[in-house]
């Protein structure tokens, strides 16, 4: 990257880092990078000063994008946000076409996350194919996430095309009445790990993206298709852990709940909330599948409803500005692997429907796929982040080498895509 020439600018705004920000920055690792990276495929090329000027406009116009951690003492209490006027570095690249273009890119998003110290903490590559162009934007998850760089590269789009591109009415969902509430397996016991399969020795994260139909789900359901994914993530899993042997145990599942709106208001940073979604052994059972859609489809609407901090009341407690942040540092990082055994089996990271067209005018067109992948650090080691554009289901699996390898990656698409299938009931 190179840096942009400097400019006189007002004295810089500082926000201290929010909860969720802080915790992120404690806990980074060179060996797997805290990236989100999101791939947007559209059928036609793209003018390159054209894309350049759009997207800095765009960073221009959600000014919380453009920022960089400030420098400061060792003994400083909180870590800062620096927010500035001009990107400090130039964000849009379009590396050289070639056979091996769009996987060389796929990995560095996986391997390169964009510096703390320059803003801002995103790039995007702009890969030409074949087939017309491929958009790669990097995240460095510490500062934001995918919905609002998606939200900016919305407003991007709309000012290189000329299109609106304002998100979508999200969809009406029938309201039931809540049925008495019923026992849910215990967050007290460690839930089960993903079993280990045939690990890469390269350190980082491997992924595999996969495009599928979005599954059947009938007119009037009490369930969602995030319920049906999240069913269909939960027998994968214990599919998989079935076959390498380890005895049943609950799962637990983090689900991403985010509550912000997609117009040109939407908070840009860390805006989701987590939560997580139990399964006992004895439930996991595809024979009897309207009770286990019911069932979840109750338990995801209580945990989406209860008013919880991001991260849980003790992340605030732990990120109090009463000591200097290193200390605080070292503390996140031994909770954190005192706390491992009791982390959630895995993330399942449902973007949803894309609520913007993503419309890059005549030339470019729209979006036809959009796939996003969030972090695979251990203990977890496996996130499944899925998206549907155009009438179809983007999935990423994305996991820790230390883990899991390709083939095992292979494997676990096809248990997905076989038990996405069978959430597709009549009732």
């Amino acid at each position: 990257m190179t840096t942009l020439d400097d400019a006189t600018h007002r004295p810089a705004v500082r926000i201290p880092f929010p909860v969720v920000d802080e915790v992120a920055r404690h806990c980074l690792q060179d060996e797997e990078p805290e990236t989100v990276h999101i791939e947007v495929h559209l059928p036609g090329p793209l003018d390159p000063p054209r894309l350049r000027k759009a997207f800095t406009e765009a960073l221009q116009r959600h000014p919380r994008i453009l920022m960089r951690e400030a420098p400061g003492p060792w003994y400083r209490r909180r870590y800062e946000w620096e927010l500035t006027e001009e990107p400090d570095v130039e964000v849009v690249t379009f590396p050289a076409p070639g056979r091996d273009a769009l996987r060389d890119a796929r990995t560095r998003a996986l391997t390169e996350a964009p510096p703390l110290s320059l803003s801002p903490p995103v790039r995007l590559e702009v890969v030409r194919t074949a087939n017309g162009t491929v958009l790669f934007l990097t995240i460095n998850h510490t500062a934001l996430d995918g919905p609002a760089c998606l939200r900016v590269l919305a407003t991007a789009a709309e000012l290189y095309g000329g299109k609106d591109n304002s998100p979508a009415a999200p969809p009406l969902r029938t309201v039931e009445p809540e049925p008495p509430a019923e026992a849910a397996p215990s967050n007290w016991a460690p839930p089960a790990r993903v079993a280990p399969g045939t690990p890469d020795p390269s350190p980082g994260n491997g992924m595999l993206v996969a495009d599928l139909p979005l599954p059947h789900r009938p007119k009037g359901a009490p369930y969602t298709v995030n319920d049906q994914l999240m069913v269909t993530t939960a027998l994968t899993l214990a599919h998989w852990n079935r076959e390498h042997g380890v005895r049943p145990r609950p799962l637990r599942i983090t689900m991403p709940v985010d509550d912000r709106p997609r117009d040109t208001t939407m908070p840009i940073g860390n805006g989701t909330r987590l939560v997580e979604v139990p399964f006992s052994p004895d439930e996991l059972s595809p024979h009897d599948m309207p009770a286990l859609m019911r069932r979840t489809a109750r338990r995801t609407r209580a945990l989406k409803s209860l008013p919880r901090p991001q991260l849980g009341h003790g992340a605030a407690l732990l990120t109090a500005p009463v000591v200097p942040v290193p200390w605080r540092a070292a503390l996140t990082r031994a909770l954190r692997r005192a706390a491992a055994p009791w982390t959630s089996t895995t993330l399942l990271s449902n973007i949803g429907r894309i609520p913007y067209p993503l419309d890059f005018g005549e030339e470019a067109g729209r979006a036809h796929a959009v796939w996003f992948s969030a972090p695979a650090r251990m203990p977890r080691g496996l996130t499944v982040t899925t998206a549907s554009t155009a009438g179809r289901l983007h999935l990423a699996l994305r996991w820790s080498r230390t883990l899991l390898g390709p083939g095992d990656g292979a494997h676990l698409r096809d248990l997905f895509e076989h038990y996405l299938h069978t959430t597709e009931v009549t009732r």
